[in-house]
């Protein structure tokens, strides 16, 4: 509730109360708020008439308040799961490295995390170390749980992701190889918009995070991404949405500006609400140059979306990914974990 109408309210119900609680207001911090017009002068009057200070009136009534509408012990509203799309058309700006970093640092503190290499290159899939899932004969696969053909259980498609600190909590659901069709196969698709949360909605109870390492294009596949991550009805604001990691470079700016035109377009046309979370500046070196050092600070001065990290350009994410092994397990102390593991904290989930 706002902070105006809650102390509005308190003052109209202390005006009626008899039996008035003496607070103790010494040492309390000052703030501030608007009343209707005519309210204060009417409030302050009702203090002189009982021979109080104005704060120990207020102090007064929002205790009165407080004590007749608790804070519940519970969510008002039941959330659904966090969904998350790390997103940008420009291929090489980090995508695959940072989903599968920020997912591994979740699971690390113990949330249920469903990976989803939505990328039809399988980038994801291969530095997990299971790239031989792509080319799998006689399997189904998510673009057929899409477009409906699928027989069997989405669950068998996942495969877990190896590795002590993340508890059995992580999985991935790989990429395969038809996805490089998706974007036709979508298009012969009813409301394909939603093709993808019709395809993910079996496992959304089974997870407390799902994110999406999305696709270097716009177009159908985009969207359905797109629209899965928007605000759904009584979510919170900012849980789910977009991360985009950037370069600090002309290319990244004109790639986000892209990617938000889709974003826009598809929010008015569908009347939905997709939420940026916030950009990431990747592979950042200084040494590059004054214009890097410039994009980068232009970066910094958008308010909306923020940056939410600035991620060095270190060797242990490239070694990782070559390796085949989850960053965490291959340099758990590095400050790519480390960055990982704030990048999850600013998901507050």
């Amino acid at each position: 509730m706002d902070i105006q109408d809650a102390a509005e309210y308190a003052i109209r119900d202390w005006y009626e109360a008899s039996d008035l609680p003496a607070v103790n207001t010494d040492g309390a911090k000052t703030w501030g708020t608007f009343l209707p017009v005519g309210e204060a002068d009417r409030f302050k009057g009702a203090c002189n008439d009982r021979e109080i200070t104005y704060v120990q009136g207020l102090a007064q009534a929002l205790t009165l308040w407080l004590k007749k509408h608790p804070s519940p012990s519970s969510p008002l509203v039941a959330q659904p799961v966090v969904r998350v799309i790390v997103a940008n058309q420009k291929g090489g700006v980090g995508k695959t490295f940072i989903s599968s970093g920020i997912a591994q640092a979740l699971a690390e503190a113990g949330r249920r995390v469903l990976l989803v290499d939505y990328d039809p290159q399988g980038h994801l899939t291969a530095e997990l170390g299971f790239e031989e899932l792509m080319y799998e004969d006689d399997v189904e696969t998510l673009m057929m749980h899409m477009d409906g053909t699928a027989k069997g259980d989405v669950r068998e498609l996942l495969v877990a992701i190896d590795g002590a600190r993340f508890g059995e909590r992580l999985h991935l659901l790989p990429a395969a190889d038809d996805a490089f069709l998706r974007d036709v196969a979508l298009s012969k698709v009813s409301f394909s918009e939603a093709a993808l949360e019709r395809a993910l909605e079996p496992l959304e109870a089974d997870y407390d995070v799902i994110i999406i390492d999305g696709p270097p294009s716009l177009g159908l596949n985009m969207d359905t991404a797109l629209y899965y991550v928007r605000r759904r009805e009584g979510e919170l604001a900012d849980r789910s949405g977009v991360i985009t990691p950037v370069w600090a470079n002309k290319a990244s700016h004109r790639a986000f500006r892209l990617l938000k035109s889709q974003m826009d377009d598809l929010c008015r046309k569908g009347r939905i609400q997709v939420d940026y979370l916030g950009l990431i500046i990747n592979a950042y070196d200084s040494r590059r140059g004054k214009l890097v050092k410039e994009n980068k600070d232009q970066w910094e001065k958008s308010t909306s979306p923020a940056v939410l990290a600035v991620i060095g350009d270190l060797k242990e994410g490239r070694e990782a990914a070559d390796g085949e092994i989850p960053l965490l397990e291959y340099a758990p102390d590095s400050e790519h974990a480390q960055v990982m593991r704030d990048l999850a904290k600013e998901l507050a989930v």
